[in-house]
Protein backbone atom coordinates (compact mmCIF):
# COMPACT_ATOMS: atom_id res chain seq x y z
CA UNK A 1 0.00 0.00 0.00
CA UNK A 2 1.50 3.48 -0.93
CA UNK A 3 3.41 5.45 1.94
CA UNK A 4 0.74 8.56 3.22
CA UNK A 5 3.09 11.32 4.07
CA UNK A 6 2.20 13.75 6.27
CA UNK A 7 3.63 17.88 5.08
CA UNK A 8 3.85 20.58 8.26
CA UNK A 9 4.43 23.38 6.60
CA UNK A 10 2.42 26.84 6.92
CA UNK A 11 3.98 28.37 3.45
CA UNK A 12 1.02 27.47 1.28
CA UNK A 13 3.51 27.56 -1.56
CA UNK A 14 6.16 25.40 -0.29
CA UNK A 15 3.88 22.80 0.64
CA UNK A 16 1.79 22.72 -2.52
CA UNK A 17 6.04 22.43 -4.10
CA UNK A 18 6.42 19.69 -1.72
CA UNK A 19 2.97 17.83 -2.14
CA UNK A 20 3.67 18.08 -6.08
CA UNK A 21 7.21 16.41 -5.54
CA UNK A 22 6.05 13.64 -3.27
CA UNK A 23 2.84 12.88 -5.49
CA UNK A 24 5.15 12.29 -8.10
CA UNK A 25 7.79 10.21 -6.25
CA UNK A 26 4.53 7.90 -6.27
CA UNK A 27 3.89 8.92 -1.93
CA UNK A 28 0.13 10.08 -1.02
CA UNK A 29 0.34 13.41 0.56
CA UNK A 30 -1.67 15.08 2.90
CA UNK A 31 -0.99 18.90 4.50
CA UNK A 32 -1.10 20.85 7.36
CA UNK A 33 -1.04 24.65 7.67
CA UNK A 34 -0.32 24.82 11.34
CA UNK A 35 0.99 23.02 14.64
CA UNK A 36 -2.05 23.16 15.82
CA UNK A 37 -3.73 21.71 12.53
CA UNK A 38 -0.70 18.82 12.56
CA UNK A 39 -1.80 18.06 16.07
CA UNK A 40 -5.44 17.14 15.52
CA UNK A 41 -4.35 15.20 12.31
CA UNK A 42 -1.48 13.27 14.78
CA UNK A 43 -4.38 12.86 17.32
CA UNK A 44 -6.92 9.84 18.14
CA UNK A 45 -7.55 7.22 15.45
CA UNK A 46 -5.97 9.41 12.16
CA UNK A 47 -2.48 9.11 13.64
CA UNK A 48 -2.18 5.26 12.16
CA UNK A 49 -2.52 6.44 8.92
CA UNK A 50 0.62 8.27 8.44
CA UNK A 51 4.07 6.36 7.25
CA UNK A 52 5.99 9.91 7.99
CA UNK A 53 6.44 13.26 8.98
CA UNK A 54 7.86 16.37 7.39
CA UNK A 55 7.91 19.03 9.75
CA UNK A 56 8.84 22.22 9.40
CA UNK A 57 9.98 23.88 12.50
CA UNK A 58 8.44 27.87 12.15
CA UNK A 59 5.19 27.37 11.99
CA UNK A 60 3.08 29.55 14.60
CA UNK A 61 1.84 29.38 18.11
CA UNK A 62 2.37 25.31 18.22
CA UNK A 63 5.84 24.98 16.96
CA UNK A 64 7.44 22.47 14.82
CA UNK A 65 9.34 21.31 18.28
CA UNK A 66 5.73 21.25 20.14
CA UNK A 67 5.02 18.55 17.02
CA UNK A 68 8.12 16.70 17.16
CA UNK A 69 8.08 16.28 21.09
CA UNK A 70 4.64 15.31 20.63
CA UNK A 71 5.67 12.32 18.08
CA UNK A 72 8.44 11.22 20.42
CA UNK A 73 6.30 10.96 23.41
CA UNK A 74 2.98 9.15 21.66
CA UNK A 75 3.88 7.95 18.42
CA UNK A 76 7.45 6.99 18.79
CA UNK A 77 7.74 4.60 15.47
CA UNK A 78 6.33 7.39 13.65
CA UNK A 79 9.66 9.01 11.83
CA UNK A 80 9.81 12.64 11.22
CA UNK A 81 12.41 14.63 8.81
CA UNK A 82 12.43 18.17 10.02
CA UNK A 83 12.59 20.91 7.44
CA UNK A 84 13.91 24.69 8.00
CA UNK A 85 15.28 27.82 6.80
CA UNK A 86 17.54 28.17 9.72
CA UNK A 87 19.58 25.51 8.78
CA UNK A 88 22.46 25.61 11.46
CA UNK A 89 24.78 22.39 12.84
CA UNK A 90 22.98 23.03 16.28
CA UNK A 91 19.64 22.98 14.85
CA UNK A 92 20.44 19.36 13.36
CA UNK A 93 21.52 18.29 16.56
CA UNK A 94 18.80 19.64 18.69
CA UNK A 95 16.27 18.07 16.12
CA UNK A 96 17.92 14.57 16.01
CA UNK A 97 18.35 14.85 19.89
CA UNK A 98 14.24 15.67 20.03
CA UNK A 99 13.77 11.95 17.59
CA UNK A 100 13.95 13.28 14.24
CA UNK A 101 15.06 10.75 11.43
CA UNK A 102 16.94 13.52 9.19
CA UNK A 103 16.96 17.11 9.07
CA UNK A 104 17.28 19.39 5.44
CA UNK A 105 17.98 22.99 5.32
CA UNK A 106 15.58 24.75 2.77
CA UNK A 107 15.69 25.56 0.11
CA UNK A 108 14.58 21.53 -0.25
CA UNK A 109 16.59 19.72 -2.80
CA UNK A 110 13.86 17.03 -4.33
CA UNK A 111 16.39 14.19 -4.32
CA UNK A 112 17.90 14.32 -1.30
CA UNK A 113 14.53 14.85 0.11
CA UNK A 114 13.81 11.61 -1.31
CA UNK A 115 16.64 9.40 -0.34
CA UNK A 116 15.63 10.93 3.24
CA UNK A 117 12.90 9.72 3.22
CA UNK A 118 13.32 6.22 1.75
CA UNK A 119 16.25 5.91 4.12
CA UNK A 120 13.54 6.59 7.57
CA UNK A 121 11.02 4.54 6.30
CA UNK A 122 12.75 1.71 5.54
CA UNK A 123 14.53 2.35 9.29
CA UNK A 124 11.61 2.54 10.44
CA UNK A 125 10.25 -0.67 9.20
CA UNK A 126 13.35 -2.89 10.12
CA UNK A 127 12.86 -0.99 13.82
CA UNK A 128 9.16 -1.91 13.59
CA UNK A 129 9.88 -5.51 12.56
CA UNK A 130 12.31 -5.83 15.38
CA UNK A 131 9.86 -4.61 18.26
CA UNK A 132 7.31 -6.71 16.60
CA UNK A 133 9.76 -9.80 16.92
CA UNK A 134 11.02 -8.93 20.20
CA UNK A 135 7.22 -8.95 21.64
CA UNK A 136 6.50 -12.04 19.90
CA UNK A 137 9.35 -13.82 21.94
CA UNK A 138 9.39 -11.69 25.05
CA UNK A 139 5.42 -12.62 25.61
CA UNK A 140 4.48 -9.19 24.79
CA UNK A 141 3.16 -10.02 21.42
CA UNK A 142 -0.54 -8.15 21.15
CA UNK A 143 -3.64 -8.77 18.62
CA UNK A 144 -2.80 -5.74 17.40
CA UNK A 145 0.59 -7.43 15.83
CA UNK A 146 -1.96 -9.57 14.09
CA UNK A 147 -1.61 -9.34 10.47
CA UNK A 148 -5.32 -8.68 8.92
CA UNK A 149 -8.60 -6.52 9.30
CA UNK A 150 -11.36 -8.92 7.50
CA UNK A 151 -14.26 -9.64 9.32
CA UNK A 152 -12.91 -13.55 9.51
CA UNK A 153 -10.60 -12.14 10.97
CA UNK A 154 -11.85 -9.35 13.78
CA UNK A 155 -14.54 -12.14 14.92
CA UNK A 156 -11.60 -14.58 16.07
CA UNK A 157 -9.78 -11.81 17.25
CA UNK A 158 -12.75 -10.17 19.30
CA UNK A 159 -13.27 -14.09 20.97
CA UNK A 160 -9.96 -14.44 21.85
CA UNK A 161 -9.49 -11.36 23.39
CA UNK A 162 -12.83 -12.69 25.54
CA UNK A 163 -11.20 -15.64 26.57
CA UNK A 164 -7.43 -13.98 27.13
CA UNK A 165 -9.01 -12.34 30.02
CA UNK A 166 -9.41 -15.18 31.77
CA UNK A 167 -7.46 -18.23 32.75
CA UNK A 168 -9.62 -21.00 31.53
CA UNK A 169 -8.11 -23.42 28.84
CA UNK A 170 -8.55 -22.38 24.95
CA UNK A 171 -8.78 -24.70 22.32
CA UNK A 172 -7.76 -23.34 18.72
CA UNK A 173 -9.46 -25.07 15.92
CA UNK A 174 -8.14 -24.40 12.18
CA UNK A 175 -5.87 -25.99 8.95
CA UNK A 176 -2.85 -26.25 9.02
CA UNK A 177 -1.16 -23.25 8.70
CA UNK A 178 -3.42 -20.47 9.66
CA UNK A 179 -1.52 -19.21 12.32
CA UNK A 180 -2.74 -20.89 15.56
CA UNK A 181 0.50 -20.52 17.34
CA UNK A 182 0.51 -16.63 16.49
CA UNK A 183 -2.51 -16.71 17.88
CA UNK A 184 -1.64 -18.52 21.02
CA UNK A 185 1.04 -15.59 21.55
CA UNK A 186 -1.23 -12.75 21.17
CA UNK A 187 -3.80 -14.46 23.80
CA UNK A 188 -0.55 -14.76 26.17
CA UNK A 189 0.68 -11.16 25.49
CA UNK A 190 -2.66 -9.92 26.14
CA UNK A 191 -3.17 -11.85 29.43
CA UNK A 192 -1.97 -11.66 33.09
CA UNK A 193 0.88 -14.02 32.46
CA UNK A 194 2.53 -12.10 29.58
CA UNK A 195 5.27 -11.67 31.56
CA UNK A 196 5.35 -15.73 32.68
CA UNK A 197 7.06 -18.73 30.12
CA UNK A 198 5.65 -19.41 26.50
CA UNK A 199 6.15 -22.98 26.18
CA UNK A 200 5.10 -24.49 22.70
CA UNK A 201 5.07 -28.55 22.13
CA UNK A 202 4.13 -30.06 19.14
CA UNK A 203 2.49 -33.24 20.07
CA UNK A 204 2.60 -34.81 16.25
CA UNK A 205 6.27 -33.78 16.26
CA UNK A 206 7.30 -36.11 19.61
CA UNK A 207 8.40 -39.63 19.14
CA UNK A 208 5.66 -42.11 21.23
CA UNK A 209 7.65 -43.16 23.79
CA UNK A 210 9.49 -39.94 24.79
CA UNK A 211 5.85 -38.02 25.32
CA UNK A 212 5.10 -38.15 28.95
CA UNK A 213 8.87 -37.37 29.87
CA UNK A 214 8.73 -34.53 27.94
CA UNK A 215 5.65 -33.10 28.98
CA UNK A 216 5.98 -34.01 32.71
CA UNK A 217 9.48 -34.71 33.07
CA UNK A 218 11.74 -37.51 34.86
CA UNK A 219 13.99 -38.71 37.05
CA UNK A 220 17.62 -39.31 36.49
CA UNK A 221 17.94 -43.61 35.87
CA UNK A 222 14.02 -43.14 35.47
CA UNK A 223 14.94 -44.94 31.73
CA UNK A 224 17.38 -46.21 29.30
CA UNK A 225 19.09 -43.01 28.40
CA UNK A 226 17.97 -41.07 30.99
CA UNK A 227 21.47 -39.40 32.30
CA UNK A 228 19.92 -36.58 33.79
CA UNK A 229 16.82 -35.36 35.53
CA UNK A 230 14.17 -33.23 33.45
CA UNK A 231 11.72 -31.40 35.29
CA UNK A 232 9.29 -31.58 31.46
CA UNK A 233 7.46 -28.78 29.88
CA UNK A 234 4.76 -28.37 32.28
CA UNK A 235 7.39 -27.31 35.15
CA UNK A 236 8.88 -25.34 32.69
CA UNK A 237 5.38 -23.22 31.77
CA UNK A 238 4.57 -22.90 35.67
CA UNK A 239 3.04 -19.25 36.28
CA UNK A 240 2.89 -19.33 32.23
CA UNK A 241 1.33 -20.35 29.14
CA UNK A 242 1.82 -24.21 27.88
CA UNK A 243 0.84 -23.93 24.38
CA UNK A 244 0.10 -28.13 22.98
CA UNK A 245 -0.03 -27.80 18.90
CA UNK A 246 -1.68 -31.02 17.26
CA UNK A 247 -3.28 -31.58 20.28
CA UNK A 248 -5.01 -35.07 18.66
CA UNK A 249 -1.97 -36.78 18.15
CA UNK A 250 -1.98 -37.08 22.00
CA UNK A 251 -1.55 -40.96 22.52
CA UNK A 252 -5.04 -42.31 24.27
CA UNK A 253 -2.90 -43.08 27.66
CA UNK A 254 -1.05 -39.65 27.97
CA UNK A 255 -4.57 -37.94 27.65
CA UNK A 256 -5.59 -39.72 31.06
CA UNK A 257 -2.42 -38.29 32.58
CA UNK A 258 -3.13 -34.73 31.17
CA UNK A 259 -6.43 -35.15 32.28
CA UNK A 260 -5.30 -35.32 35.65
CA UNK A 261 -3.22 -32.28 35.29
CA UNK A 262 -5.44 -30.17 34.38
CA UNK A 263 -7.72 -30.75 37.10
CA UNK A 264 -5.37 -31.54 40.15
CA UNK A 265 -3.12 -28.76 38.67
CA UNK A 266 -0.10 -31.66 39.71
CA UNK A 267 2.36 -33.60 37.43
CA UNK A 268 3.67 -36.94 38.19
CA UNK A 269 7.63 -36.79 36.64
CA UNK A 270 8.79 -40.63 34.75
CA UNK A 271 10.30 -42.82 37.84
CA UNK A 272 9.47 -40.49 40.88
CA UNK A 273 6.82 -41.07 43.18
CA UNK A 274 6.36 -37.22 44.00
CA UNK A 275 3.88 -35.14 42.63
CA UNK A 276 4.68 -31.60 41.43
CA UNK A 277 2.42 -28.74 41.54
CA UNK A 278 2.28 -26.30 38.81
CA UNK A 279 0.29 -23.42 37.77
CA UNK A 280 -0.58 -23.32 33.98
CA UNK A 281 -2.68 -21.79 31.50
CA UNK A 282 -3.54 -24.45 28.60
CA UNK A 283 -3.61 -23.63 25.11
CA UNK A 284 -4.42 -26.41 22.74
CA UNK A 285 -4.51 -26.16 18.90
CA UNK A 286 -5.82 -28.87 16.11
CA UNK A 287 -6.48 -29.18 13.24
CA UNK A 288 -8.76 -31.98 13.35
CA UNK A 289 -12.48 -32.43 14.40
CA UNK A 290 -11.78 -33.93 18.40
CA UNK A 291 -15.48 -34.20 18.35
CA UNK A 292 -15.23 -36.89 15.28
CA UNK A 293 -11.79 -38.44 17.11
CA UNK A 294 -13.92 -38.90 20.11
CA UNK A 295 -17.08 -40.33 17.84
CA UNK A 296 -13.96 -42.73 16.93
CA UNK A 297 -12.72 -43.76 19.91
CA UNK A 298 -9.25 -42.03 19.23
CA UNK A 299 -9.88 -39.28 21.36
CA UNK A 300 -11.07 -39.38 25.56
CA UNK A 301 -14.73 -37.59 25.37
CA UNK A 302 -13.72 -36.65 29.20
CA UNK A 303 -10.71 -34.26 27.99
CA UNK A 304 -12.37 -33.28 24.79
CA UNK A 305 -14.75 -31.65 27.23
CA UNK A 306 -12.24 -30.30 29.45
CA UNK A 307 -10.26 -28.78 26.71
CA UNK A 308 -13.36 -27.38 24.56
CA UNK A 309 -14.36 -25.29 27.33
CA UNK A 310 -13.39 -22.11 24.82
CA UNK A 311 -12.99 -23.12 21.19
CA UNK A 312 -12.15 -20.55 18.87
CA UNK A 313 -12.32 -21.33 14.77
CA UNK A 314 -9.36 -19.44 13.12
CA UNK A 315 -10.28 -18.58 9.20
CA UNK A 316 -8.46 -20.22 6.65
CA UNK A 317 -7.04 -17.72 4.44
CA UNK A 318 -9.23 -18.79 1.30
CA UNK A 319 -12.02 -16.76 3.57
CA UNK A 320 -9.98 -13.76 4.60
CA UNK A 321 -8.75 -13.05 0.98
CA UNK A 322 -8.73 -9.24 1.68
CA UNK A 323 -6.27 -9.90 4.02
CA UNK A 324 -3.97 -10.61 1.49
CA UNK A 325 -3.01 -7.37 0.46
CA UNK A 326 -1.44 -6.33 3.93
CA UNK A 327 0.53 -10.19 4.37
CA UNK A 328 2.01 -10.14 1.17
CA UNK A 329 4.20 -6.87 1.85
CA UNK A 330 4.36 -7.65 5.24
CA UNK A 331 5.89 -11.07 4.34
CA UNK A 332 8.09 -9.57 1.43
CA UNK A 333 10.07 -7.32 4.11
CA UNK A 334 10.81 -10.29 6.72
CA UNK A 335 12.12 -11.99 3.91
CA UNK A 336 14.13 -8.92 2.59
CA UNK A 337 15.30 -8.30 6.09
CA UNK A 338 16.12 -11.69 6.48
CA UNK A 339 17.85 -12.38 3.20
CA UNK A 340 19.49 -9.08 2.82
CA UNK A 341 17.29 -8.24 -0.37
CA UNK A 342 16.18 -5.34 -1.67
CA UNK A 343 12.19 -5.03 -0.97
CA UNK A 344 10.30 -5.89 -4.55
CA UNK A 345 6.78 -4.73 -5.59
CA UNK A 346 4.12 -7.36 -6.63
CA UNK A 347 2.65 -6.72 -10.04
CA UNK A 348 -1.10 -6.15 -10.07
CA UNK A 349 -1.76 -9.29 -12.04
CA UNK A 350 0.73 -10.86 -9.56
CA UNK A 351 -1.49 -9.52 -6.45
CA UNK A 352 -4.80 -10.92 -7.95
CA UNK A 353 -3.51 -14.38 -8.92
CA UNK A 354 -2.83 -14.32 -5.15
CA UNK A 355 -5.79 -13.37 -3.93
CA UNK A 356 -7.96 -15.79 -6.21
CA UNK A 357 -6.00 -19.16 -5.02
CA UNK A 358 -7.75 -20.89 -2.58
CA UNK A 359 -4.15 -21.86 -0.28
CA UNK A 360 -4.95 -25.08 1.15
CA UNK A 361 -1.75 -24.61 3.00
CA UNK A 362 -3.15 -20.96 4.58
CA UNK A 363 -1.00 -18.26 5.41
CA UNK A 364 1.97 -20.46 5.75
CA UNK A 365 1.67 -21.26 2.01
CA UNK A 366 1.48 -18.01 1.03
CA UNK A 367 5.02 -16.91 2.78
CA UNK A 368 6.69 -19.83 1.24
CA UNK A 369 5.36 -18.89 -2.27
CA UNK A 370 6.72 -15.10 -1.52
CA UNK A 371 9.94 -16.46 -0.34
CA UNK A 372 10.41 -18.20 -3.33
CA UNK A 373 9.44 -15.59 -5.56
CA UNK A 374 11.66 -13.44 -3.70
CA UNK A 375 14.81 -16.12 -4.36
CA UNK A 376 14.00 -16.57 -7.90
CA UNK A 377 12.52 -12.85 -9.00
CA UNK A 378 15.20 -11.09 -11.34
CA UNK A 379 13.13 -7.89 -11.88
CA UNK A 380 12.00 -5.01 -9.23
CA UNK A 381 8.43 -6.20 -9.57
CA UNK A 382 7.49 -9.81 -8.50
CA UNK A 383 5.04 -10.63 -11.37
CA UNK A 384 2.64 -13.96 -12.08
CA UNK A 385 5.31 -15.76 -14.11
CA UNK A 386 7.32 -15.57 -10.39
CA UNK A 387 4.79 -18.08 -8.87
CA UNK A 388 5.00 -21.17 -11.69
CA UNK A 389 3.23 -23.33 -8.76
CA UNK A 390 0.22 -21.51 -8.11
CA UNK A 391 -0.33 -20.89 -11.61
CA UNK A 392 -0.26 -24.47 -12.82
CA UNK A 393 -2.26 -25.68 -9.62
CA UNK A 394 -4.84 -22.97 -10.99
CA UNK A 395 -4.92 -24.71 -14.47
CA UNK A 396 -5.35 -27.86 -13.08
CA UNK A 397 -7.68 -27.24 -10.41
CA UNK A 398 -10.53 -27.80 -13.22
CA UNK A 399 -9.42 -31.56 -13.39
CA UNK A 400 -8.92 -31.97 -10.08
CA UNK A 401 -12.47 -30.76 -8.59
CA UNK A 402 -13.97 -33.66 -10.65
CA UNK A 403 -13.00 -35.98 -7.99
CA UNK A 404 -11.62 -39.56 -8.29
CA UNK A 405 -13.67 -42.08 -10.63
CA UNK A 406 -14.31 -45.46 -9.89
CA UNK A 407 -12.80 -47.53 -13.19
CA UNK A 408 -15.56 -50.10 -12.84
CA UNK A 409 -19.01 -48.63 -12.08
CA UNK A 410 -18.18 -44.87 -13.02
CA UNK A 411 -18.78 -43.56 -9.45
CA UNK A 412 -17.39 -40.52 -8.10
CA UNK A 413 -15.50 -40.00 -4.31
CA UNK A 414 -14.67 -36.63 -4.41
CA UNK A 415 -11.27 -35.98 -2.01
CA UNK A 416 -11.35 -32.56 -2.85
CA UNK A 417 -13.99 -30.16 -0.72
CA UNK A 418 -15.74 -27.16 -2.74
CA UNK A 419 -12.81 -25.16 -2.23
CA UNK A 420 -10.28 -27.36 -3.93
CA UNK A 421 -8.61 -28.43 -0.88
CA UNK A 422 -8.02 -32.13 0.38
CA UNK A 423 -10.78 -33.17 2.76
CA UNK A 424 -10.28 -34.37 6.06
CA UNK A 425 -9.24 -38.24 6.23
CA UNK A 426 -12.63 -39.15 8.64
CA UNK A 427 -14.98 -37.34 6.08
CA UNK A 428 -13.45 -39.25 3.41
CA UNK A 429 -13.64 -42.68 4.99
CA UNK A 430 -17.11 -41.96 6.30
CA UNK A 431 -18.34 -41.54 2.45
CA UNK A 432 -16.29 -44.73 1.32
CA UNK A 433 -18.05 -46.95 4.13
CA UNK A 434 -21.43 -44.86 3.52
CA UNK A 435 -20.76 -46.05 -0.25
CA UNK A 436 -19.55 -49.52 0.61
CA UNK A 437 -23.10 -50.31 2.51
CA UNK A 438 -25.05 -49.59 -0.60
CA UNK A 439 -22.66 -51.50 -2.73
CA UNK A 440 -23.01 -54.37 -0.42
CA UNK A 441 -26.67 -53.92 0.76
CA UNK A 442 -25.79 -53.77 4.32
CA UNK A 443 -23.62 -56.68 4.92
CA UNK A 444 -21.18 -56.04 6.88
CA UNK A 445 -19.13 -59.35 6.81
CA UNK A 446 -18.56 -58.38 3.56
CA UNK A 447 -18.25 -55.13 3.73
CA UNK A 448 -15.28 -55.30 6.50
CA UNK A 449 -13.88 -58.00 4.26
CA UNK A 450 -13.39 -55.33 1.42
CA UNK A 451 -13.05 -52.56 3.36
CA UNK A 452 -9.85 -54.78 5.08
CA UNK A 453 -11.33 -54.03 8.44
CA UNK A 454 -12.15 -56.18 11.60
CA UNK A 455 -16.11 -56.39 12.26
CA UNK A 456 -16.00 -54.75 15.83
CA UNK A 457 -14.50 -52.10 14.15
CA UNK A 458 -16.76 -51.29 11.23
CA UNK A 459 -19.43 -51.38 13.92
CA UNK A 460 -17.72 -48.64 16.12
CA UNK A 461 -17.01 -46.53 13.04
CA UNK A 462 -20.45 -46.98 11.33
CA UNK A 463 -21.99 -45.80 14.81
CA UNK A 464 -19.46 -43.06 15.16
CA UNK A 465 -20.09 -41.55 11.93
CA UNK A 466 -23.60 -41.89 12.37
CA UNK A 467 -24.69 -44.67 10.00
CA UNK A 468 -27.03 -46.92 11.23
CA UNK A 469 -29.61 -45.74 9.13
CA UNK A 470 -27.88 -47.18 6.22
CA UNK A 471 -26.57 -50.19 7.78
CA UNK A 472 -30.07 -51.11 8.34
Amino acid sequence: MTKLILIVEDDQNQRKILEYALHKAGYRVEGAASGHEALSLLSGDNAGRFSLVLLDMVIGTVTGQDVLLYVRENLSDLPVIVLTGHGSIDNAVEAMRDGAADFIAKPVEVDRLKVSIENALGLAKLSGEISRLSRKWSGHFRFEDLIGSSDAMQKAVLLAKRGAASNIPILLEGESGVGKEVFARAIQGESDRRDKPFVVINCGAIPRNLVESILFGHEKGAFTGAQEKHVGKFVEADGGTLFLDEIGELPLDLQVKLLRVLQEGEVAPVGSGDMVQVDVRLISATNRSLGNMVAEGSFREDLFYRLNIFPIPLPPLRDRKDDIEYLVPHFIENISISEGCPVREVSPGAMSVLKNYPWPGNVRQLENALFRAMILSEGPVIGVEDFPQITRTCEQEGHARAGVKDAMTGNSLSVLDRHGDIRPIHEVERDMIAFALGKYNGHMSEIARRLGLGRSTLYRKVAGFGLEAEAE
